[in-house]
């Protein structure tokens, strides 16, 4: 083991011990490093990365915890079997956000949707983007290093071939999830939009009937002399007998108005 850390580059080692190393394969003449970085999807969005040394002869996985090389049984199936445990766990865990951009469909289809809605959006929208931008650098990895090794006799590139099709699958998905969500948002403003103009249309037919009588209002209100119906004993009566003709005509011409725009 104390060969092995002689081998490496001190760079390369620093990259090994980083937990937000992006995924990378890079080749060198004495040995090759690996970094495989996967989301981990529990109840906060975190991620892992996995770190390989492949020699010419071995594989060493880097344990994080207890600062060391751990020398692997193989060269190849040993890194297939601890990758595809880890990315078999994402690929099941993932069914969680499709199944809250399905509730969050649900609600409001049936016009039950929670008034937080832009604040659940937006964090299912980071999230799945946040899965969709890791995925993406470690699908590429995982491809340079089969394109890289798929000539070698003990390479089983099936193995890894699965693994890169159970990474794009989820990553196809985390896209389809992103795209509802982008349409799920539209149907939202659409639908906030429509209360927004039927909220209006109401004011507008408040304000229209409530003009004139404030015309009126302020009519005989004013502090003048010779104002009609002043002098008699039904001025009241005549007044509020205008008023309500007003409000009928006005009633009239919005139906009116209203019929017009709806053909």
């Amino acid at each position: 083991m104390q060969n092995v850390n002689k081998l490496i580059d001190s760079l390369h080692l620093e990259d090994l011990k980083n937990e937000l190393h992006p995924s990378i394969f890079d080749e060198n003449d004495d040995y090759d490093m690996l970094i495989i970085r996967i989301p981990v999807i529990t109840n906060e969005l975190s991620a892992k990365s996995f770190g390989f040394i492949i020699t010419k002869e071995q594989s060493y996985f880097y344990d994080k915890n207890k600062n060391e090389f751990e020398e692997l049984k193989s060269r190849f199936d040993e890194p297939y079997k601890l990758l595809d445990k880890n990315i078999d766990k994402m690929l099941k865990s993932f069914i969680k956000y499709q199944d809250r951009v399905s509730e969050i469909e649900e609600l409001l289809y049936e016009n039950k949707i929670k008034e937080n809605f832009m604040n659940i959006w937006l964090e299912l929208k980071l999230e799945i983007l946040r899965i969709e931008r890791i995925l993406l650098k470690t699908a590429n990895t995982i491809e340079n290093f089969i394109d890289y090794y798929e000539h070698n006799e003990t390479f089983p590139i099936n193995h890894y071939m699965d693994l890169h099709e159970h990474i794009e699958r989820t990553m196809r998905s985390a896209t389809l999830q992103l795209s509802k969500l982008d349409y799920l948002y539209s149907f939202y403003n659409a639908k906030s939009n429509d209360k927004m103009n039927k909220m209006i249309y109401i004011l507008t037919i408040i304000s229209a009937i409530f003009l004139p009588l404030n015309l009126v209002v302020g009519f005989f209100g004013m502090n003048t002399s010779s104002l009609p119906f002043t002098g008699g004993t039904n001025g009241t009566f005549y007044a509020v007998s205008i008023m309500g003709l007003l409000i009928v005509i006005t009633a009239l011409a919005v139906q009116f108005w209203r019929k017009k725009v709806e053909n």
